[in-house]
């Protein structure tokens, strides 16, 4: 069965949801847990109701929308991703897949067509990991990879409670937070956050898997003093030793592998002013790679290089991993579901590893998983300047709908 998107719906869709959360410079700063985010899920949730979905909510507020198959026994296949956005982030991000996901739905209606297996759409609760850490937190509980009452109690910057706030939005719901089923796939479209596809001229991507990652902090402690009168050699500088495992982190990758990346995105300095000697920072790392063993030579590394700075400055100094989520491969049969279903689109496609983190890796785990990325202009993601044309934002879609459709349709 062949099912098109109706491309003026989707585009207006998509403008729609970018209005919950909007910047003044075009994009969205719709954290998770917001007053944005509930508004953006009661919308959501409106639209699914009017699409004919029997919503439901679990208790960690990941949201589902389930249209029924002709083989109501048979097991379903899943289709989302996520509404939260990065601080100041772009329209496209996550909000894509869930989107391109309620269209298919759309579609399906528009033909009165049925499939055997039963289509579930889903909105995951705190992709991002921008506001309550970690990332991928509604899908990790899902499949069990987080308690979710450990998670409750994760914190904000300004000290709120996760549960408190799902709370406040209405959207601790009343079904337990884990799949109650088996599924038979997981289908998720991004927009690629990387330069590869454009670059190549392709128009859409088939994700293969995605890159392994870690994330820590790293603190130092020193010493706070007068920036006048204390003499260089009297000095013990947090912030000098910060400095050089900040530039460390940038040298590491390029003697490890052609993907791998690493990044400091993230620094608090104490006491934070012009005329004292830093006394204590913390800042953060992130290294990925598709291979799990160059993953973890780069954090041997970076610690390496942030015992030595210690030593160096006459400062103490302590770690904390964050996060450690490993390299993921899809499984073949959603592989090539997108795979065909980008050629029978007659779009130019390229088989791509994903170089972001995605709640498609918490699935993969749980059920066959596959990923359809749309091309980023100039690679920008994260970022009020992130673009994906509508024209690319189509082709991927229709090319998750074709996947879905054959995934859940017997032959």
């Amino acid at each position: 069965m062949e099912v098109s998107i109706d491309r003026d719906r989707f585009v207006a869709t998509m403008r729609e949801q970018a209005e919950f959360g909007a910047t003044a410079g075009g994009g969205l700063h719709r954290l998770a847990l917001s007053d944005a985010d509930g508004d953006v899920r009661d919308w959501f949730r409106d639209r699914m109701e009017r699409a004919g979905l029997a919503v439901r909510i679990d208790e960690f507020g990941n949201v589902f929308g389930r249209r029924g198959g002709t083989d109501p026994a048979a097991a379903p296949v899943l289709v989302g991703s996520h509404l939260d956005s990065q601080p100041y982030g772009g329209i496209y991000d996550g909000a894509l897949g869930v989107v391109a996901a309620l269209e298919l739905v759309r579609a399906l209606n528009d033909a009165d067509a049925e499939t055997t297996r039963p289509i579930e759409i889903v909105n995951w609760t705190n992709e991002e990991g921008s506001r309550f850490q970690p990332a991928m937190q509604g899908s990790g509980v899902w499949v069990g990879e987080h308690d979710v009452e450990e998670e409750y109690e994760k914190t904000d910057a300004n000290g709120e409670r996760l549960v408190d706030e799902l709370e406040r939005i209405g959207y601790r719901g009343d079904r337990p937070a884990e799949p109650p089923e088996e599924y038979e796939a997981y289908l998720e479209l991004h927009v690629e956050q990387g330069p590869y596809l454009e670059d190549g001229g392709y128009e859409v991507g088939v994700v293969t898997g995605v890159v392994g990652f870690v994330w820590g902090a790293i603190t130092y402690r020193g010493e706070a003093d007068h920036s006048g009168p204390t003499p260089m050699h009297y000095r013990r500088d947090a912030l000098v030793a910060a400095a050089d495992v900040v530039t460390g982190a940038r040298r590491i990758p390029s003697t490890l592998g052609e993907r791998t990346v690493g990044t400091v995105g993230h620094l608090d300095v104490e006491p934070n002013s012009i005329n004292v000697v830093p006394e204590e920072v913390t800042f953060t790392f992130d290294f990925r790679d598709p291979s799990d063993e160059i993953v973890d030579e780069a954090l041997d590394r970076v610690l390496l290089e942030a015992e030595a700075a210690a030593e160096r400055e006459g400062v103490e100094w302590e770690w904390e991993r964050r996060m450690r989520s490993p390299a993921v491969r899809f499984s073949e049969a959603c592989v090539g579901a997108v795979q065909s279903a980008a050629d029978s689109l007659g779009l130019e496609s390229r088989r791509i590893v994903s170089g972001a983190g995605h709640d498609a890796a918490h699935l993969a785990a749980f059920c066959d998983t596959g990923m359809v990325f749309a091309v980023s202009e100039n690679g920008k993601s994260h970022t009020e300047r992130e673009f994906t044309s509508w024209e690319d934002c189509y082709n991927a879609a229709n090319a998750l709908a074709r996947a879905a459709v054959t995934l859940a349709t017997d032959d």
